[in-house]
Parts: C-alpha cells; sequence; structure tokens
C-alpha cells in the first residue's frame, strides 16, 4: 500500500505489538518530521512493512503522503530497494505525466523504536478495489472500465518498455485514483486547513489512538448491521441506487507500491503476484517476464467490468489450491499447450506427462464472451468486444500475450476499429472453447 486515502488495510489496526523496536514508528497528529518540512495530519493506512499517513508539505504548501518504514535491517533494506525504483521512474519522467506513483522525497527518521525510512510521495485517492466495492461489486459502466485501462496501460508501457521494470503485483488495490470517491475525505477538494502544531490536550500516541480506533469502528459496525437489517425491509433503494453511481467519479488512475517490483535483468524472486492475479508460469515457475503484467493486468480489467474476480481458487482434500487455480484457467482458456504445461519447475506436480492435470480430471468449460453473458448479464457485442480484447492477453504462452503498448492500439481502447466486426467475432470466437468454473470441478481418481 502506498498513497491513498483510505487503504484497504484500514478495516483492521496495524496491532499494539509491532510497535516496538525493529518496528512500526508511532506518530501523532501534528508531528513534524524532515527538519519540520513534513506535519502529520492523519494515518491513511498500513501494510506488513510500513504505516502510511497523510503530510502537509510545508515548502509547497501541498498534501502528500508520508509512508514510514519499520526500523528492522530487513525493512530498511526492502525500503531501499524501493526507493530505488522509484527514483528511477521519477527520474526519467520530471513531468509525472505516465501514470506511475511519483516520489517526492526519501528521508531517515529516528524514533524510540530505531531509525526509519521514509518516503514522501503524492497524494493520491481511493484504491481500485474501493471503487469495486463502492459499486457493490455490480461491476463498472464499460467506458470507465476502458479509461482506467488506458491510463494502467499508459503506466505499464512506461515501466516496461521505456524502464524495463515488472511490477509484479498488479492489482485493484496498487492502483489509485487521482482523488477520493468521497470528497470529504479529500484534503484538497474539502478544504482542508492543515494542522501545523500538535494539538493542545491531545498527547495520544499512535499506539493508544489504535484502541480509540477499535472501539469507534466496533460502533460503526453495529450501527451498519441495523441499516442494513432495515434495508433488507425496504425503503432504501434510492439510496443504494445513488450510491452505486459513478458517472461523476474521476477515474484517472496511477500505478503504486513498488515494494516487489524489479528489473527484468535483476528479478529478486520467484513467487510474485497475489494469488488471483498470478500467472501460470509463476504458479509452474517456468520463469516470468513482463507478460506477467499483463495477466494481472487482463484479470483487473475482468473485474472492475463485472465486480468479480477472474479466479477464485480454494485447495481440497485431493488437490492444492494452485492446481485448483491451474484447472479455474483452462476452464476459461481451454487446455493448456503441453510445451508450457511441462516447461516449469513444479510442473511435475500438477501434470502428468501428457500436459492433464493429475489430479482435476474433469472440467467445466465456460467460453468467456458466453460467461459475461449468462451470469454477468453483458449485451452480445459487449461480451464479444471485451473477450476480444481480454482472451490474447490471457494466453497460456507468455511470448504470445500482447504487450501494453499493443494494448493501447486495440479498438476496444483506442475507439479506433481496423478490423471488420465479422472477423473479430470469428477470431473471438475461435478463442472461445474456453471456460471458466467459477461453479464447481470435479476430482477425478
Amino acid at each position: 500500500m502506498s498513497c491513498s486515502s483510505s487503504s484497504g488495510s484500514e478495516e483492521d489496526d496495524e496491532g499494539f505489538e509491532s510497535y516496538r523496536k525493529g518496528g512500526y514508528h508511532a506518530v501523532r497528529v501534528g508531528d513534524q518530521f524532515a527538519g519540520g518540512r513534513y506535519i502529520a495530519q492523519r494515518k491513511l493506512g498500513w501494510g506488513q512493512f510500513s504505516t502510511v499517513w497523510l503530510a502537509y508539505d510545508t515548502r509547497t504548501s501541498t498534501y502528500v503522503a508520508l509512508k514510514i518504514q519499520k526500523s528492522a535491517a530487513q525493512f530498511a533494506q526492502a525500503a531501499l530497494h524501493e526507493i530505488s525504483v522509484l527514483s528511477s521512474i521519477a527520474d526519467a519522467d520530471p513531468s509525472n505525466s505516465k501514470c506511475v506513483v511519483h516520489l517526492i522525497d526519501h528521508f531517515k527518521h529516528t524514533g524510540p523504536n530505531g531509525q526509519h525510512l521514509c518516503m514522501v510521495l503524492e497524494f493520491l485517492g481511493d484504491s481500485l478495489l474501493r471503487l469495486v466495492r463502492h459499486t457493490r461489486y455490480k461491476g463498472l459502466p464499460l467506458n470507465k472500465v476502458r479509461e482506467i485501462c488506458k491510463c494502467i496501460l499508459i503506466g505499464l508501457d512506461y515501466l516496461h518498455r521505456e524502464l524495463g521494470i515488472i511490477h509484479t503485483d498488479l492489482k485493484p488495490e496498487n492502483i489509485l485514483l487521482f482523488s477520493s470517491i468521497d470528497a470529504s475525505k479529500d484534503p484538497v477538494r474539502s478544504g482542508l486547513s492543515p494542522i501545523l502544531e500538535r494539538p493542545e490536550g491531545n498527547p495520544t500516541s499512535g499506539v493508544t489512538s489504535l484502541i480509540e480506533k477499535r472501539l469507534k469502528r466496533r460502533a460503526r459496525r453495529a450501527v451498519a448491521k441495523i441499516s442494513e437489517k432495515r434495508d433488507s425491509m425496504g425503503g432504501a433503494g434510492e439510496a443504494q441506487k445513488s450510491e452505486r453511481n459513478v458517472e461523476g467519479i474521476d477515474v484517472r488512475c496511477k500505478i503504486v507500491d513498488f515494494g516487489n517490483a524489479c528489473w527484468t535483468d535483476k528479478r529478486i524472486a520467484e513467487e510474485i503476484q497475489t494469488r488471483h492475479y498470478r500467472a501460470p508460469e509463476v504458479i509452474l515457475q517456468a520463469g516470468y517476464s513482463f507478460s506477467v503484467d499483463m495477466w494481472s493486468f487482463a484479470c483487473t480489467a475482468f473485474e472492475l467490468a463485472t465486480g468479480d474476480m477472474m479466479f477464485t481458487p480454494k485447495g481440497g482434500q485431493e488437490f492444492s489450491e494452485d492446481e485448483d487455480h491451474l484447472a479455474m484457467m483452462m476452464e476459461l482458456l481451454g487446455k493448456m499447450p503441453r510445451r508450457v504445461a511441462i516447461c516449469g519447475a513444479r510442473s511435475k506436480d500438477y501434470f502428468d506427462r501428457h500436459g492433464d492435470l493429475k489430479r482435476i480430471r474433469r472440467l467445466k468449460f465456460w467460453p468467456l464472451d458466453k460467461l459475461l453473458i449468462d451470469r454477468y448479464k453483458f449485451s452480445g457485442n459487449d461480451a464479444r468486444e471485451l473477450s476480444d480484447f481480454l482472451l490474447p492477453l490471457l494466453d497460456f504462452a507468455p511470448e504470445n500475450r500482447p504487450t501494453a503498448q499493443q494494448c493501447l492500439q486495440h479498438p476496444w481502447i483506442s475507439g479506433k476499429d481496423s478490423t471488420p466486426r465479422e472477423k473479430r467475432n470469428e477470431a473471438s470466437v475461435e478463442k472461445g472453447h474456453v471456460g471458466m468454473s467459477n461453479l464447481r470441478i470435479k476430482v477425478g481418481k
């Protein structure tokens, strides 16, 4: 998590036990950093390695996101890596126009728990995950999905083609809107006056405030349960309808969180990507390149359009979560070519020598365009056009997936239709001997 006005982690706190030597730095509203340049305003969220605060930059009179890393050596090393990647991104994009988060500053801050590396990033709004939640998981209008995809592709093209950087963890949580969905939570749009000194009579530390936060959250949940019960009895339809409206929301966005990013010639880990957005070659440990980001991008685009994750694997008594994931991929995309299935270091864990799954024998195929029509009620034309855009990105052979630059030229993104619709439809049908099983997988004995 990086620089959001409201992170996905805010619904749970980071826990008291991590505020110790080597752990988080306890921050109070009004605390000063970097010789007084940055003043803490409120906590935005937290991650395994850091907490992130809204801060006011007294030098530029702007709001920024202040990411404060845990102080232990391994966290400091991770921060140095992220600073290195972010510095490369910022140095090559002085105009800050490439749809990738901009690093403003970095410094060290010494506190009771040790020395913490701090990053100052541009302040951005809500994540795409929060936007999906805002629609009550019903999916965004396709014109909005298209706008978001264009921003993500601009960012990926910049990272891949110009810098040689693989993000390795692309997902809705790691893509942030330019501003908050709720204007009242945006310090600029709400006209919030900055806090320039520690409020009097408020000695509350970052740790103690967790207790207050937990109590407030419990109260909010209790109120929410009452509201849900009342809504289920009727009378709240109009409020829910207006809550799902996204037409007035600015969906320009940027890619964030480069803690796991790497250069293509300096890969740092074999196991990358969050489960639901993980490419098959990563599961099989067959090596990876920029194309893993393109797979994750396709999964993200599907989630934006439908409100559902494309793949939600679960382990069973007779098969692992990885094997279930591979089965779901094949139910959506057809049988994995044998040469791809057997080429990874872990291929033998899942496939026999013929390229068939060892423990999951019978699959239920569901073509992507049919899935969009049957389950998500897309029109035939919208389903075919979205399928035509997504299916090449989900090719089992990584080298066959289009680049971000090529995707930007695709008619679904560019709006320029260079191929007759009939031929596009034929191509979509040819690739459509595919399916998806969020329903049920039968296990062979």
